[in-house]
């Protein structure tokens, strides 16, 4: 169990010098037993006081990293049941499950799709970010030859799921990109322990109940292996969201440091069917899986996961935004229109979308609007004659273009004439739709050749 608020006070320098962001010692010792704040906020705090606090400050879930390079996938690190309460910290990590007995072309195909497979969104690359490696021969010369294929044709976190005496094959290949380990079982407890040791890489603990987990989780972290991931082994959908919930749950409510580890999911293991898995691997992103692997990836069952995972993984009290600038849509060049919008990302999106659509070659400028809508920042004071006519000043989109004639979106016309004031006789204001809908129409009315 952590420590209280009194005991973390008392091991604080106690000046109350507010360089924490927080007034005195004793607010943010409270702060730190709820988990509210991090110890590192402290510049002044003594080394032995870091030592004494360090498992207290620790978030209840811990975290473990895999993979090396350029895709690193840091799980568990959470602090909060819901995301409201704070925010997720560490996403998803999305696989997909490949086998050594399976053809060497069904391999290629889904290690490219798995690195091939990038969406942008709100300015991010989304990706799917884990492969599992798994041993059906149970031979070690298959699983290396197949550690080898991952090596050379995939970027991704792996997993090496396999017996002792097999694994140790992928280990040799792969352990510079820090593989996951799978799995420690109460059959196999000690040799898989002594493997996590040697390879100093983390390790999955499977049983058949967060009890049996939570038994040998302690007997592993007393022999010195701390980054573990936990399979509580149930491969029916309502007892494997159960099991995750209830190891969130125990971990950050008790503060039970048993069962305070990320877990992994199998919907692979759950369906024959892919998309049937798609719909478990959703569940499990929202309800609290680590890893979730599948039998395979494409872009119709990608796709929506890589977006819920997003929005789950998306800090709720930070709105989504856009960087300010020129977006060049549909191949633009001197004669095309200017439109402008805020840089709320889905009224980013929407806006951007509508212009794909339309086909029509088109300027967007996007204003930096603290990521609120258009009618938001209007009312707010964001998006108003003198932040739009600044925005065109600076950005250089008179110096790409002959005829100056900037769109205005149809809910901010009451802005028009400030616009023209800002920008002078040079420039025209045009009020576009009310409705981004109705862009494509406006625009192929308006300005296709």
């Amino acid at each position: 169990m952590g420590l209280t608020g009194i005991q973390i006070f008392k091991l604080l320098p106690k000046t109350n010098c507010g360089d924490c962001n927080v007034p005195t010692c004793l607010a943010f010792a409270m702060n730190l037993a709820a988990g509210k704040a991090e110890l590192d906020a402290c510049p002044h705090v003594s080394e032995e006081a870091k030592a004494e606090l360090a498992e207290s400050s620790a978030p209840p879930i811990r975290t473990v990293t895999i993979g090396a390079g350029d895709i690193v996938v840091p799980i568990g690190g959470e602090t909060v049941l819901y995301r409201h309460e704070k925010t997720f910290f560490n996403k998803t990590g999305l696989g997909v499950l490949i086998s050594d007995d399976e053809p060497a072309k069904a391999v290629k195909e889904k290690l490219k799709r798995i690195d091939k497979l990038d969406y942008e969104r709100v300015g991010l690359m989304l990706h799917a970010d884990v492969v599992a490696l798994k041993s059906v021969t149970g031979e070690p010369e298959k699983f290396a030859k197949l550690a080898k294929l991952v090596a050379k044709e995939c970027k991704a976190a792996p997993v090496l799921m396999a017996e002792p005496g097999v694994i140790e094959a992928g280990i040799e290949i792969l352990k510079a990109r820090r593989p996951l380990l799978y799995a420690a079982t109460e059959e196999n407890l000690d040799e898989m322990a002594e493997i996590a040791k040697m390879s100093e890489l983390p390790l999955t603990v499977k049983g058949n109940s967060l009890t049996e987990v939570a038994a040998m989780t302690d007997k592993l972290t007393a022999m010195g292996i701390k980054d573990l991931v936990i399979d509580a082994g149930n491969r029916a959908l309502k007892g494997s969201l159960f099991d995750h919930v209830a190891a969130r749950r125990i971990a950050i409510n008790e503060g039970n440091r048993s069962l305070g580890f990320p877990t992994i999911a199998f919907p692979c293991e759950m369906t024959d069917d892919l998309m049937m898995e798609t719909v478990y691997a959703s569940v499990h992103v929202a309800k609290y899986a680590g890893i979730t692997v599948l039998s395979d990836l494409k872009g119709e069952n990608l796709f929506p996961l890589l977006l819920e995972r997003l929005n789950v993984y998306t800090d709720p009290q930070r709105p989504m935004k856009t960087t300010e600038g020129i977006y060049e849509i549909n191949n633009p060049d001197e004669n095309s229109p200017v439109l402008i919008t805020s840089n709320f990302s889905l009224t980013y999106f929407v806006v951007s979308g509508e212009i794909e659509a339309s086909r029509v070659p088109t300027w967007l400028l996007v204003l930096d609007t603290d990521g609120l809508s258009v009618l938001t920042a209007w009312a707010a004071g964001k998006f108003v004659g003198e932040t739009v006519g600044a925005l065109v000043k600076k950005c250089g989109i008179a110096d790409k273009i002959k005829k100056r004639e900037l769109v205005l979106p149809g809910f901010a016309a009451v802005i028009s004439g400030d616009v023209e004031e800002e920008l002078g006789s040079d420039w025209k204001v045009i009020i576009g739709p009310r409705e981004s809908s109705h862009i494509p129409a406006f625009l192929r009315q308006n300005y296709e050749n």
